[in-house]
């Protein structure tokens, strides 16, 4: 994939899509630390396991995530290991508006 190409945007875009909730981000902040389960998730989300569920599955399809299966149950891992330096990269952005007086961004 050419890195000018429309396509190689578009790929960028939907990986942007997928980090755009902030129950997303805290799952992939969750699964730096080890690979968990669905159940584990809903409680730490707050939120039910199909809204969990979905959450995980806009991760995967987007690529950040993959799974493991053992009974029942299924794990969830990152298969990159990259988020912390975004992440640092998304606070320093945070920080430096808060440090100017800027409001965060609402919709």
């Amino acid at each position: 994939m050419n890195k000018k190409s429309t396509e190689f945007y578009e790929a960028r875009a939907n990986v942007a899509k997928a980090l755009a909730h902030p129950s997303r981000l805290l799952i992939l902040d969750a699964l730096q630390e080890s690979e968990m389960c669905v159940c584990d998730l809903t409680s730490l989300v707050g939120a039910d396991q199909s809204t969990v569920s979905k959450h995980l599955a806009v991760l995967k399809q987007a690529g950040f995530l993959e799974t493991r299966k053992e009974g029942p149950m299924v794990y969830y891992r990152l298969m990159i290991p990259c988020l912390d330096s975004f992440f640092s990269c998304v606070e320093a952005v945070i920080l430096k508006r808060r440090d100017a007086g800027i409001a965060a961004c609402r919709r």
